[in-house]
């Protein structure tokens, strides 16, 4: 009898030990609130989806402990000053493309896309398991960055022309909303880039002050309601093959965050990356459908633009590396991941995807 009544009271006691213990070790970790600038603006639910959907995510993995506020582009600083605020420390984290950044230096774009580079599928494995990871992350560190890959919008279009480019002497003059690498082999081609964040962009064609766009595809572009101020709808974006996008962390912020911190903004990131490829794909079908039920004309770039845009690109890369050490190094890793992997994937996915795309369903 003393021994049942001993083990009960026993129980009963590690039981409250352990309702005392747990939150215990919850209290022990430190309160953390940050704010996480974006580039892209609220109506692009995807985008801009994907840095909400990463700050969820800590939030529920540290029980509520660690937060980080959302803030859309233009709210705290302009959608394309976003890696200047994490650097200087006005905020702890940014969502951006990298390759916004290629006027600050080249090698940025290696954190999103680089003309006929890899696709979603190919960026992700240099990354996780080609080094990409380590060699893009001693550049952006040595510029006070930890980048962290988080979204991808696989393939985009080839943007919004209000008029038809049926040769390369179409694109003389034409002033295209473009960015990154993209624009300088654009520049190559006749054409006069402009930078513009995507919430201008709209306005900017309404108005003539471009003649053209490029933003990411049917979904978002519909949403900004490109179609209704221009008719040409081109693919492929050959300068954006598998554009990817990074949570910046301010370096010291990064440093000085618990390991378990550390871990769930990682877990968090790689849930982002998922989570907009995979929304992407699920609504761009629908969206395009509706497009060209609508009026959009499709097309698709000459080849011979193609093939002009191609030799430049190369040349440019050929140019940068030979100036730029950092640049180098990354290019040469990723174009031999590039080249292998394209070789594996047009044995097997683009035979079956060919295959899908023309037997009767």
């Amino acid at each position: 009898m003393k021994r049942r009544e001993f083990l009960k009271k026993a129980g009963v006691g590690a039981a409250a030990a352990g309702a005392v213990a747990a939150p215990a070790i919850v209290k022990a970790q430190p309160t953390i609130s940050w704010r996480l600038a974006s580039s892209f603006p609220k109506s692009l639910d995807t985008i801009f989806g994907a840095g909400e959907y990463a700050a969820k995510l800590v939030n529920e993995m540290s029980g509520g402990k660690f937060t980080i506020r959302v803030f859309a582009g233009g709210e705290i600083v302009p959608g394309l000053q976003v890696l200047d605020a994490v650097q200087n420390g006005t905020v702890e984290i940014g969502h951006t493309a990298p390759y916004y950044y290629v006027g600050k230096d080249p090698t940025w774009a290696f954190g999103t896309a680089i003309p006929f580079g890899l696709n979603a599928r190919q960026y992700n494995a240099w990354w996780y398991f080609a080094s990409g990871d380590k060699l893009f992350n001693e550049f952006s560190e040595a510029n006070g960055v930890v980048s962290l890959l988080a979204g991808n919008t696989g393939a985009q279009m080839g943007g919004w022309f209000r008029k038809e480019i049926k040769s390369l002497a179409d694109l003389q003059g034409v002033k295209m909303r473009i960015g990154g690498w993209g624009g300088q082999i654009m520049a190559k081609l006749g054409a006069v880039p402009q930078q513009i964040a995507g919430g201008e962009i709209y306005q900017a064609l309404e108005r003539g002050t471009i003649d053209a766009a490029e933003w990411v595809g049917p979904y978002d572009d519909e949403k900004l309601g490109f179609n209704k101020v221009a008719k040409f709808y081109y693919y492929p974006g050959w300068w954006e093959g598998g554009p990817a996008l990074h949570l910046q962390v301010n370096k010291k912020s990064w440093e000085g965050l618990p390991k378990d911190y550390q871990a769930m903004l990682t877990a968090a990131a790689h849930g982002a990356n998922e989570y907009m490829m995979a929304k992407y794909d699920a609504q761009n079908p629908a969206a395009l459908r509706r497009l060209v039920a609508s009026g959009t004309q499709l097309r698709a770039f000459p080849r011979e633009m193609m093939e002009a845009a191609f030799k430049a690109a190369n040349d440019l890369y050929a140019e940068t590396a030979a100036k730029n050490a950092p640049f180098k190094k990354i290019y040469e890793s990723y174009i031999a991941f590039r080249n292998d992997s394209i070789t594996w994937m047009r044995v097997t996915e683009n035979t079956f995807d060919d295959f899908m795309a023309t037997v009767k369903k």
